[in-house]
């Protein structure tokens, strides 16, 4: 595995160490400041994976599909962040703390509404992480070294159209509560 691909990998780690630490300093510490500088310091992981795939780029790299994957993980980190986080919260702050709500799972019409709600979160992912290829595309401006990045592109695309249909088809046929 190349730099860059262990440089994902180590983002995702610490994108989820920096979430633990937050919880950590917020509710055992109750240092509440402190949690919330950990927490909101996440989208600094991205910038750092950003400079990375940029400046392998630039550098004269051929663009390989952990290229393009960055900028997915980017766009899906940025879009997706806030709302894990909060996903996280709730569950540390019950199963961990033995505090709060007990998470509550969703079905039905609700359960449609969320989805959609995400579908929107993946279209927000979709447009920063396809303004990021296109960026190293036109960075790069040689086609025959970012050929991959526009096969994610198109690959992609395909993938947002999936999920809006399965967005639309909760509404039809809701997910319903098992027993």
């Amino acid at each position: 595995m190349n730099f860059l691909a262990w440089l994902i990998v180590i983002s995702e780690i610490g994108f989820w160490v920096l979430i633990l630490a937050g919880f950590i300093t917020r509710y055992f510490f109750k240092l509440k400041k402190l949690g919330l500088i950990l927490l909101a310091s996440t989208p600094v992981i991205d910038l750092i994976l950003l400079v990375a795939t940029s400046v392998d780029l630039y550098r004269g790299s051929i663009a390989t599909q952990v290229h393009a994957i960055a900028a997915i993980y980017i766009g899906v980190s940025i879009s997706f962040g806030k709302s894990i986080i909060k996903w996280a919260d709730v569950r540390f702050q019950y199963y961990v703390m033995k505090q709060g709500p007990k998470p509550v799972k969703q079905f039905g019409l609700d359960y449609a509404k969320h989805y959609l709600k995400s579908w929107g979160q993946h279209v927000l992912a979709y447009i920063i992480g396809a303004g990021i290829l296109f960026g190293l595309i036109y960075l790069i401006n040689d086609s025959s070294r970012t050929e991959v990045l526009s096969g994610f592109l198109k690959v992609w695309t395909i993938v947002l159209g999936i999920d809006l249909v399965i967005a639309i088809s909760n509404f039809i046929w809701p997910k319903r509560e098992k027993g």
